[in-house]
């Protein structure tokens, strides 16, 4: 197994990444009665809830070559943490920022992410409906090229450099856990966080289990993406000379999309509403549906669970304003 810490530096160097956040991010364990409520005998929180959420370790690759007067381009729901996070770090670098967004429902957490993602853009094209959203791009990519040199982002960060964000989370685990936890619990939407974590699993050696949970269309979430992620991810590393493996083998997907992106379940909110008991915040979208799901990891056996926590609370500074 090679060195955590020298293959992240060594990964960082290459790719020339940027450094916007504090790593490693912290590995908190859960309360007892938490735990115990789920049906797990130990549960670990990975807390990749800084503002912006798990999408800023992509966009320290996906922005390592925006400069500034440069126009990010990126696209998402209207409640996108991608959209936030990518808003708010680009233009604490110099740039501008367009957006086109596809209609979600308004739950409080969406609501609330829109309304801090509005202080960040520049220009943001929102499209009433689904099909209304290829416009809704058309009108975002005019605006930008007019604006400078546009630089495109992909939804949700879901890329090569994006995958090889997310890894490096996966490998700050190496440093935080005395031995491998029998599984990985991570919202399943455009995939690149489950393709950095089967990755992260696999160059430390570890037999965990990734369990992505589906809380987008199979058309996105779905293991064909996941693989198609990983390999781009790999190809990427390969051509700086740093090859890596990776085992699908160890990836679960199970589903917890009820009636479409960003609507609540049952499930998730019944989840939502015991976390929160115990002072987790978990959104409705992602990370709700996601946790919902642990009683059925205990039921398979995995008794010791991360769970990838992905969302916070968004807050708009009066500077930004």
């Amino acid at each position: 197994m090679p060195d955590p810490k020298r293959l992240t530096h060594k990964i960082r160097e290459r790719l020339r990444s940027r450094s916007l956040g504090a790593r490693p991010t912290p590995l908190a364990a859960a309360f007892g009665a938490l735990t115990r409520a789920v049906g797990l005998d130990a549960l670990w929180l990975k807390r990749e809830d800084a503002i912006g959420g798990n999408k800023v370790r992509s966009l320290e690759f996906l922005l390592a070559t925006a400069q500034p007067g440069d126009v990010v381009l990126t696209i998402g729901g209207s409640g996108s943490n991608h959209c936030l996070a990518t808003a708010m770090h680009a233009r604490a670098l110099g740039c501008r920022v367009a957006l086109a967004q596809f209609p979600q429902p308004d739950t409080d957490t969406a609501v609330a992410t829109a309304a801090g993602t509005a202080t960040y853009a520049d220009i943001v094209r929102r499209s009433r409906t689904l099909a209304g959203f290829p416009l809704a791009f058309l009108q975002a990519w005019l605006a930008a090229r007019q604006g400078g040199r546009v630089v495109r982002i992909p939804g949700g960060g879901a890329s090569a450099p994006g995958v090889v964000g997310q890894l490096l989370a996966g490998l700050e685990l190496a440093d935080q856990m005395s031995e491998p936890p029998d599984a990985l619990v991570t919202p399943l939407g455009s995939g690149g966080t489950a393709a950095g974590l089967v990755l992260a699993m696999a160059t430390l050696g570890w037999p965990t289990r990734v369990i992505a949970v589906r809380v987008a269309p199979r058309i996105i979430a779905s293991r064909w993406r996941i693989a198609r992620l990983v390999r781009a991810a790999q190809r990427l590393l390969e051509r700086h000379d740093i090859p890596l493996t990776a085992d699908l083998s160890r990836l679960t997907i199970l589903d917890a999309l009820g009636r479409g992106y960003g609507h609540p379940t049952a499930a998730g909110e019944s989840a939502r509403s015991r976390a929160a008991e115990h002072g987790l915040v978990l959104d409705p979208t992602y990370g709700a549906k996601a946790f919902a799901v642990l009683p059925e990891c205990a039921r398979r056996g995995f008794r010791r669970v991360v769970f990838w926590h992905t969302f916070a609370r968004p807050s708009i500074p009066e500077s930004a304003a």
